[in-house]
C-alpha cells in the first residue's frame, strides 16, 4: 500500500541531489520537483488516512481541518530536511567534516521535531476523535514517514 509513496520520493531526491554532470537540474527545476513531490506526498498521505479511518460525519468535520494543520507543520520540518539533503548533495564531492556533521545533525533534529510534532498532535486529535482513532492516525503517519525515509535514505550516499 505504501510503495506508491516511495517511487516519487526516490525519483525526486535522486535526480536533484546527486547528479554531478552537465545534466544536473537547475535550482529552479529542483525546487519545482521538490514542491511537486511534497504536494503529491501530502495528498497521498491524506488519501491513505481517508481509506484507513472510519469517521462519523461529525468527527470528519472536526478531524480533517486539524489534519491539514498537522500536515502544514510537517511540511516545515520536511522542508528543513530537504534543504539539508540538497546542501549535502551539493557538497558531496568535497564534503568537509563540518558539512558532514551539519547534515547528520539536521537529520537528527528533524527526527526529534517530527516526534515532538506527533506527540503534540496525538493530544489534539484525541479531542475530536476516539483515542484509538487518534492513535491510528499517528501510527499510520509514522509508518508512512518511515517508508518515505527508507526510500530516500537508500538513494542518499553515506558520509565518506
Amino acid at each position: 500500500m505504501y510503495k506508491f509513496l516511495l517511487i516519487p520520493a526516490v525519483a525526486v531526491l535522486a535526480s536533484t541531489a546527486w547528479a554531478a554532470d552537465a545534466t544536473k537540474p537547475t535550482r529552479p527545476e529542483q525546487e519545482q520537483a521538490v514542491a511537486a513531490f511534497r504536494s503529491d506526498l501530502m495528498a497521498k498521505r491524506s488519501d491513505v488516512m481517508a481509506k484507513s479511518l472510519t469517521l462519523t460525519s461529525d468527527q470528519a468535520a472536526k478531524f480533517w481541518p486539524l489534519f491539514e494543520q498537522f500536515q502544514d507543520e510537517q511540511t516545515a520540518i520536511v522542508d528543513e530536511q530537504i534543504t539539508a539533503t540538497q546542501e549535502y548533495g551539493e557538497h558531496l564531492k568535497d564534503l568537509s567534516d563540518d558539512d558532514a556533521l551539519a547534515y547528520v545533525n539536521a537529520l537528527l533534529t528533524q527526527d526529534s521535531k517530527m516526534n515532538e510534532l506527533r506527540r503534540k498532535w496525538l493530544t489534539k486529535f484525541q479531542a475530536v476523535v476516539p483515542i484509538k482513532t487518534a492513535a491510528r492516525v499517528i501510527h499510520l503517519d509514522r509508518r508512512l514517514g518511515q517508508v518515505t525515509q527508507v526510500g530516500l535514505s537508500s538513494q542518499i550516499p553515506l558520509v565518506r
